[in-house]
């Protein structure tokens, strides 16, 4: 979820009778089981890291609750997210992606979603898995929990997010700049950029 660098904490609140959430989830029931038990959450297992890799490259050029509204259908066209299963995709089942009706039929982001699966593999040759190669650029190897930090100003990007991008990029990824790379960051807790009083942080 790409956030407006120039809101504030108090902008960024919904207030609800009895929940306060991130704004920008709105009243959308969708958006709002997504944030309340998503969005934020910490997440280390590389099924899950590669869904959202696929998810966030689909992102690029449109908003959050396009993609998530036809996730069901990334599903579906990409073997439910099996990077094994996609990563040996053939021109023929990029071909067959294109004509469903369930995803954004857009060619390249198709194609590099294929070329992205045998990449990670590499990766998770080379590190032991996706979820240690994401984590050699956080301090630490942790997570960051910006949710405490009252005042948080979101950002679209951080020098965190720049150097994975800038890295993948070198490695051959696709429709993976470091906007939406930080969107993968917020979407598996890497960051948690929940407001300081929303109740899920």
């Amino acid at each position: 979820m790409l956030q407006d660098s120039n809101l504030s904490t108090q902008d960024l609140g919904l207030k609800t009778p009895d929940l306060t959430r991130c704004r920008w989830c709105g009243t959308d029931p969708l958006y709002m089981e997504y944030h309340d038990k998503e969005w934020g959450k910490e997440v280390h297992d590389d099924e899950t890291l590669f869904e959202f890799l696929v998810l966030e490259s689909a992102q690029a050029g449109l908003s959050w609750i396009t993609i998530l509204k036809r996730r069901e259908g990334y599903r579906r066209a990409f073997a439910n997210f099996d990077v094994q299963k996609v990563a040996a995709f053939t021109d023929e089942d990029a071909q067959r992606i294109l004509q469903d009706e369930g995803i954004i039929r857009n060619k390249l982001k198709v194609y590099s979603t294929i070329t992205n699966a045998r990449l990670f593999i590499a990766i998770q040759k080379e590190f032991g898995s996706f979820n240690k190669y994401l984590y050699s650029f956080m301090p630490g190897g942790k997570a960051i929990n910006n949710s405490n930090t009252k005042g948080h100003i979101i950002p679209a990007r951080t020098d965190i997010s720049d150097a994975i991008a800038k890295d993948m990029k070198k490695r051959g990824f696709k429709f993976f700049g470091t906007t939406i790379c930080y969107a993968h960051m917020q979407a598996t807790g890497m960051v948690n950029d929940h407001v300081f009083d929303c109740s899920f942080k």
